[in-house]
């Protein structure tokens, strides 16, 4: 007898993830366990969505919800009432959701809701910033889950710090199962290197999206001017999310990618082929930071925290909030350190069997 789940994804790290269970559950037949796949829509331009299921080989949607833009709440609202219908309609056994996003959020409330268990990858992560609607959504999605799948030992400890210690496993990360799969495929296919000129270990990757950045136009504008200065030594490439792009307009401060090499937002296999190469990548996304690590490259967190701190300590990230000198100092700090890595706080390119075995088990 097998067992339903719908897993539902509707941004860009979500869908990276659901590529190494999609491609587990696959594996184990349909005998044992059967996938439906719910796109909310959250992220809606093509680079950030229909490529991505291209060319991580992850199933085409049973259902696409469609709902991108608004606020956080008439987003979250819609998505809500959407899920809830599938989830009558398809009467799974699990409800599988990734990640912090509203499309995390909206499912996780859905299937509580519906009396349905929630299995949640990626649970435990905590930044302790309440002002992060992320923080929001990942508290609340532990809270009403059954699974809790942990990628680390420090997301288990902080589950517990909050007495939720029923159904907590350490799995291990999803995205480094997705690093080592895809990274040679990367190399051999992508040529985005040679389209931008670009030579191995003579450039600077950056990307700039999250909210507290990109909305507060005196951090924003720090960012930017490091990156500009850093171009005047090492060529620095910018995939640029379009709403980045808007609010730079919006704040004045485009004069800074003047000097940068700013491209739309990248094919999946084009943006791992571009870190795997890079002399230093700066970030605020969560998944570069750790595909910075997983690809032994140093970076620089554009955050006042983390929620990966298994890169600071081992010395690989360096936190610098938006302070303009300091992503300058440690830029000059970093930007030559390359070494392999020796320690695997992160799994050992299982996790997505073990939160097959989770599900099957519970």
């Amino acid at each position: 007898m097998s067992i339903k789940v719908v897993t539902i994804v509707g941004a860009r790290p979500q869908f990276i993830k659901a590529a190494a269970v999609s491609r587990a559950i696959k594996n184990a037949g349909v005998e044992r366990i059967r996938e439906v796949l719910v796109h909310t829509g959250q992220h809606y331009d093509e680079n950030m969505s229909k490529v991505f299921f291209d060319e991580l080989d992850i199933p085409t949607p049973a259902y696409n919800l469609e709902i991108s833009g608004g606020t956080h709440g008439v987003m979250t609202g819609r998505m809500l009432e959407s899920i809830e219908k599938v989830l009558l309609e398809e009467k799974p056994d699990w409800v599988l959701i990734y990640g912090d996003t509203n499309s995390t959020l909206a499912g996780a409330l859905a299937a509580s809701k519906l009396n349905i268990p929630v299995a949640h990858v990626e649970a435990g992560l905590r930044s302790f910033n309440m002002c992060m609607p992320e923080e929001i959504n990942r508290i609340l999605s532990d809270r009403v889950s059954s699974l809790l799948l942990c990628p680390t030992q420090a997301a288990i400890d902080n589950l517990a710090k909050e007495g939720l210690v029923s159904g907590v496993h350490n799995v291990g990360d999803v995205m480094y199962d997705v690093a080592l799969f895809y990274s040679e495929r990367a190399k051999v296919q992508s040529r985005i290197k040679e389209q931008l000129g670009l030579e191995d270990n003579v450039y600077a990757l950056a990307t700039c999206h999250r909210a507290e950045n990109t909305d507060d136009p005196k951090r924003l504008g720090e960012i930017m001017a490091g990156l500009a200065e850093i171009s005047q030594e090492l060529p620095v490439v910018l995939p640029l999310h379009p709403r980045t792009r808007k609010l730079l307009e919006d704040h004045g401060l485009s004069r800074h990618l003047n000097s940068l090499t700013v491209v739309e937002p990248l094919a999946f296999l084009d943006m791992i082929a571009l870190e795997q190469s890079a002399r230093v990548i700066l970030t605020d996304s969560g998944g570069v930071q750790k595909e910075a690590f997983f690809y032994g490259v140093p970076c620089i967190t554009m955050r006042d925290e983390t929620e990966w701190l298994e890169t600071v300590e081992l010395g690989w990230n360096t936190l610098v909030g938006a302070s303009h000198q300091k992503i300058i100092d440690a830029f000059r700090e970093m930007r030559t350190v390359r070494k392999d890595i020796l320690e695997k706080p992160y799994g050992d390119g299982q996790a997505s069997q073990q939160v097959l075995s989770r599900l099957l088990q519970a």
